[in-house]
């Protein structure tokens, strides 16, 4: 059975990926800073690692088949996602397992066409009314530029649309590689359970190693 472990499984992301890494039969560890959150939200008889996901080891990271770093944190202190993805990888050179997959943000995606095309995150900047969040698109931007240059760890990052929100499972399903997606409405929004499921999907049936994809719903 595959193991999998999620770091920041109480958050939103985290949670509904594990509960449908759970539904797929998967063997699932909360990695968590929390653990009476972690069993209060996901269950009392989980499985669970109760570290700051900076002090994880080698040892704690070998006994899966996949990390997931759905990580997430106040925009003061946004910079730890590259410096948790740095860590990762960096206790994980030179190897091809466990495969990290990292959850990224929709500003390392692509909008326009031709000359105009740009990351998404530079119509973030450009607002000023995005100005009390918008280190975090712009860390995740960071985040993205430095694992797509890893060449020795097995990796996969996954995007989502515009919005990412809580949410079912979408009936239809849109997936893309670099450039942000919409639906037939021009909207550009991910759900939770659409996301989690994208990842289940991943981990089962590996389809994108050392390449990020975007999901998002149809």
């Amino acid at each position: 059975m595959t193991k999998v472990g999620i770091i920041g499984a109480t958050g939103m992301a985290g949670s509904a990926t594990f509960k449908a890494a759970q539904e797929a039969g998967l063997d699932v560890t909360a990695i968590v800073r929390n653990a009476d959150k972690a069993k209060q939200n996901l269950g009392a008889n989980i499985q669970l690692i109760d570290s700051d996901a900076f002090n994880l080891t080698k040892s704690d990271l070998e006994q899966f088949d996949v990390v997931v770093d759905a990580f997430a944190t106040a925009p003061e202190k946004a910079y730890l996602h590259t410096d948790l993805a740095t860590h990762l990888v960096a206790t994980l050179r030179e190897t091809e397992s466990p495969r990290l997959i990292f959850i990224l943000g929709a500003g390392s995606t692509f909008v326009g066409t031709g000359k105009q095309r740009h990351f998404a995150y530079e119509d973030i900047k450009a607002d000023p009314d995005n100005a009390a969040w918008q280190s975090i698109p712009e860390n995740q931007l960071y985040e993205f530029n430095f694992i797509k240059d890893v060449k020795n760890v097995s990796w996969t990052g996954v995007s989502p649309g515009q919005l990412f929100v809580p949410g079912e499972l979408a009936n239809k399903v849109l997936y893309g590689k670099d450039d942000m997606l919409f639906d037939e409405q021009g909207r550009s929004q991910t759900t939770s359970d659409t996301m989690a499921k994208a990842i289940v999907d991943e981990i089962i049936t590996p389809a994108h190693k050392q390449e990020r994809f975007i999901v998002t719903n149809g």
